[in-house]
């Protein structure tokens, strides 16, 4: 019988965590994470402002 060995993405020399550049499952974490932060960044500016994003930076 054939057996398969079926090996993580995540390469044991580097941690989930760890910054690597190209397409890994690290770097979509951190895009999952900067995301977040922009967005919520951006909603907590229209809550504590009262205005629109584009309009608090005066783009709009």
């Amino acid at each position: 019988m054939n057996q398969t060995n079926i090996t993580s993405p995540i390469n044991e020399n580097h941690k989930r965590n760890s910054w690597l550049w190209g397409f890994t499952p690290q770097t979509e974490l951190w895009n999952g994470r900067l995301a977040m932060i922009g967005f919520i960044s951006a909603v907590l500016i229209e809550m504590f402002s009262g205005q629109g994003f584009l309009h608090f930076w005066s783009i709009l």
